[in-house]
């Protein structure tokens, strides 16, 4: 029963930061370059990272915490291979996430408070081309964890 719950906390916690970094790298970053000027544009990406980026972090958590668990259970020695490459490719992950919250996020935040328009255009690029990063390392996470057996 457990390890269900871990199965399912880890699942979760991987649909939520993946789907999240794709909706938001293939829908809306398109939509709201297509629609608005950076002025508006800048503005609704810090809104939007201000509501992502908390429940990413919830998620990220729960990917470690869970991970780490289910690990234990097995024991690292005989953890399948693509368990290993799901545990650093998740390091990797979790890594740039936190760059992108505790550095580009707040750089973003601010520049969009003074707007300071180039300043915010150039944190965002920054963080639109580690998220574009993440979600390859994600997708590449997920052939990981299904070929391990």
């Amino acid at each position: 029963m457990l390890r269900q719950a871990l199965i399912l906390v880890h699942l979760l916690g991987a649909i939520l930061w993946i789907g999240g970094m794709f909706f938001a790298y293939v829908c809306l970053r398109p939509a709201a370059a297509q629609v608005l000027d950076p002025p508006q544009r800048l503005p609704l990406w810090s809104a939007t990272f201000a509501r992502f980026l908390p429940a990413a972090a919830v998620a990220v958590l729960a990917l470690l915490a869970s991970g780490f668990a289910m690990l234990a259970q097995t024991g690292f020695a005989q953890a399948p291979i693509g368990w290993h490459l799901m545990l650093a490719l998740g390091l990797l992950m979790s890594g740039v996430f936190a760059y992108v919250h505790a550095v580009l996020y707040p750089r973003l935040r601010s520049a969009c408070a003074e707007a300071a328009w180039p300043r915010a255009a150039q944190a965002l690029n920054g963080i639109r081309r580690l998220v574009a990063l993440n979600l390859v390392l994600g997708i590449l996470t997920v052939a990981a964890a299904i070929t391990a057996r």
